[in-house]
């Protein structure tokens, strides 16, 4: 076996039931050939950098699974038939993966899960900018003047 990630785009105007419904086809041929899901993400609903079959948004599913590459080839099939699927990006991270390899995999991905989730993203208001009066500007350009003249000052002509 060897060990993919897959990102796939699914359009936007799907329920959640049918979102569901591909999700689970795609993990389904993936076990069904005794394969793995390392980990699985969704992303959610997303703005498209560009329009795809006429879509500015798709739901995005993350999958890192291990699997053979018939596997593979079955699920971009299966891939191109479905007009659900917008998009499709696998790629081989390794060329081989063993049982013990893919339970650390497993347990590294869920910390990470873990520790993703309890972080609470600390916002903290930033300081607006003062808004510069006509006497600080005007206060600012007269240094700058001086400085330059001074620079003028100190050269010798040749």
């Amino acid at each position: 076996m060897r060990r993919y990630e897959q990102v796939y785009i699914l359009r936007p105007s799907l329920s959640e039931d049918e979102i569901t419904q591909v999700i689970e086809n795609t993990n389904q041929l993936i076990l069904d050939d005794d394969g793995a899901i390392i980990y699985q993400n969704k992303w959610g609903m997303r703005k498209l950098a560009y329009q795809i079959k006429k879509e500015t948004q798709g739901y995005y599913v993350l999958c890192d699974f291990a699997a053979t590459s018939d596997v593979v080839s079955e699920i971009e099939r299966k891939f191109r038939i479905d007009d659900s699927v917008l998009k499709y990006l696998t790629i081989k991270r390794t060329d081989s993966i063993t049982a013990e390899e893919i339970e650390t995999a497993r347990s590294e991905a869920e910390a990470n899960a873990v520790v993703y989730e309890s972080e609470e993203p600390s916002v903290e208001p930033e300081a607006e900018p003062k808004a510069a009066t006509k006497e600080e500007t005007a206060d600012e350009h007269e240094e700058e003047n001086e400085e330059s003249a001074d620079e003028e000052a100190t050269e010798t002509p040749q």
